[in-house]
């Protein structure tokens, strides 16, 4: 596997371990210009691969106490069925739709997550309104957390990602939680419905295994890189660098894959 290879698993790690997200932003792109692997395996492979390397970079992150495991049960439960039929979808779609749709989805969330932080006494009238206030928000509208979960899930299974680009700003903005417990939280959802997705395209397409592997192994390194610098960094920059970068790398997506395919 070339250094490019190495470094391309080691920024997987560090994203999905500081943001959240991220994973299938830098693997599916890895996969498919620096390995040459063939498009819908590549976004199979790389949601194989963030399935794994989420899961740990969960548990670190639930260790610090940065995981609301009752959002991730509801989120991720519906985000699992939304998932998998996302990913059923993506099988008979043309790849330049599902990579348009990809970068177009990242620039709304960039978009979101950059707007200013409204004054906290409107933050926490808007929590209290939605049944919760802070980080231990308890009380949610569970009907809306599912139906966002479907929602979510049914994008991300499509344009197969691990849709934490999108589950991160969903519980900021709408829950109430912490970016750094977003991060947490949305790990622990990215992993339940990377694994439906991979699921849902497994038995369609071709998968190399040990290349699989391999890149599993390098992220999970750095994800754990990730985990201990994102704990130490302030919300507001975590919340303006995860916007900042989602701007970047949906413009890579966008000219890379869809103007110049």
């Amino acid at each position: 596997m070339s250094l490019s290879v190495i470094l391309a698993g080691l920024i997987t790690g560090l994203l999905l371990g500081i943001f959240g997200s991220g994973g299938s932003i830098i693997t599916t792109p890895a996969l498919l210009y620096l390995l040459h692997v063939e498009p819908k395996s590549a976004i199979t492979m790389s949601m194989g691969i963030v399935a794994v390397t989420a899961s740990i970079t969960a548990l670190q992150h639930w260790w610090r106490g940065n995981v609301n495991l009752e959002v991730t049960a509801i989120f991720g439960l519906f985000g699992v069925a939304g998932t998998y039929a996302g990913a059923l979808l993506g099988v008979a779609t043309p790849v330049v739709i599902q990579l348009g749709l990809f970068a177009l989805v990242m620039y709304a969330a960039a978009w979101k997550m950059l707007e200013p932080s409204p004054p906290a006494h409107k933050s926490v009238g808007a929590a209290a309104v939605a049944g919760c206030i802070g980080d231990d928000c308890e009380e949610f509208c569970y009907k809306r957390i599912a139906m966002h979960g479907i929602g979510v899930g049914i994008l991300t299974g499509f344009v197969g990602v691990g849709g934490g680009f999108l589950i991160v700003p969903a519980l900021v903005l709408l829950s109430g939680l912490s970016m750094k417990r977003a991060v947490g939280t949305s790990l622990s959802i990215v992993a339940f419905k990377s694994f439906a997705g991979f699921a849902g395209y497994a038995g369609a397409v071709a998968i190399d295994y040990r290349v699989m592997a391999l890149f599993t192994v390098i992220a999970v390194v750095g994800s754990v890189a990730g985990g201990m610098i994102g704990h130490r960094l302030p919300a507001v920059l975590l919340k303006t660098g995860f916007g900042v970068f989602l701007v970047l790398v949906a413009s890579y997506i966008l000219i890379k894959s869809v103007l110049f395919v």
